[in-house]
């Protein structure tokens, strides 16, 4: 008899309680919010308090509370949100010595439970948790993926769309590279319904609005002193989906690279096919010299990054 598909979500924090109400409402699968011990009481009343919530929306999905990583067994998809959020003032790379250990141990756990899972980190710093997690478990490259790009990708698009007074759905831009202040907003593949943006938005307004997209996730934490929650569960469910309904959907995400756009060994943000093969294909797009400038100087910090974890 067919099976529901199960989702782990590990961290039953902000982010985690909001990819759960995602993930049961869009009757994805039935899900495992997953947590440390001592905050097992908290993910057990979280995922009653969602599935009453599907009493009253009609949702079928089962959703149990967790710190047991045999509950997870067999997961078909996991998304890593475990680690310490950002607080004021604190840039991604501060959270390496804090959350290098937890993505370690969540890996390791992992690798024994559900090795067949397709991953989706969200943890920060992105480039760094994923290219770890990917180190410890030994997966293929195509199980596993980092969610930034449509996040930033969809940040981007927002202050488009406001700046030039258009529906946001008609807005389609890309943004590339590392999850960081070096992040490449593609401006020559960006488009209002295949209208170039540059021809609806003067080069200054565009400047500022790159600007404010690489500084989105330090805006929201500012505002309300932890990162952000609603959009980055919506953005990891949108690749989860993906790939569990085999949607072959185009996203820009932090995939491992192996020569794609002149880098390897190196997980960054690029244009990726998702489907039931995970990720199926990296897109190599073309470039202006600028932002091939750009993206070289990402590299350059999520390679940074990377050599702090691969010596510690």
């Amino acid at each position: 008899m067919p099976t529901r598909k199960k989702i782990g979500l590990i961290g039953a924090g902000n982010i985690g309680g909001e990819l759960a109400r995602l993930v049961a409402n869009k009757e994805l699968g039935d899900v495992v919010l997953f947590d440390i011990p001592a905050k097992e009481s908290f993910a057990k009343g979280k995922a009653l308090d969602l599935e009453q919530n599907g009493s009253i929306l009609g949702y079928d999905a089962r959703i149990k509370g967790s710190s047991n990583w045999e509950d997870l067994r067999g997961a078909d998809v996991l998304v890593v949100t475990a680690g310490i959020p950002r607080k004021p003032g604190q840039s991604r790379d501060d959270l390496v010595a804090t959350n290098l250990p937890i993505i370690r141990d969540v890996a390791n756990n992992a690798k024994k439970h559900c090795p067949d899972a397709f991953v989706i980190v969200i943890s920060n710093p992105l480039d760094a948790m994923v290219y770890e997690y990917k180190r410890v478990t030994g997966c293929d490259k195509s199980r596993i993926v980092g969610m930034a790009g449509v996040l930033d990708s969809a940040r981007f698009q927002l202050f488009l769309a406001r700046e030039a007074n258009v529906s946001v759905k008609d807005v389609r831009a890309m943004v590339l590279g590392g999850h960081g202040d070096d992040m490449v907003p593609v401006l020559s593949m960006t488009t209002i319904n295949g209208v170039p943006v540059t021809t609806m938005i003067a080069k200054d307004k565009l400047h500022a609005m790159v600007e404010r997209t690489r500084k989105g996730g330090g805006e929201i934490v500012g505002l309300m002193g932890t990162s952000a929650y609603y959009a980055p569960a919506t953005a990891a469910v949108a690749m989860a989906e993906a790939y569990l309904l085999d949607q072959k959907r185009l996203l820009p995400c932090a995939a491992y690279l192996d020569g794609e756009y002149g880098y390897k060994d190196l997980f960054m943000g690029v244009p990726v096919i998702i489907g039931g093969g995970g990720v199926e294909k990296i897109i190599d797009i073309p470039l202006t010299d600028e932002e091939k400038g750009m993206l070289a100087k990402s590299a350059q910090s999520v390679q940074g990054i990377v050599d702090v974890v691969k010596k510690s």
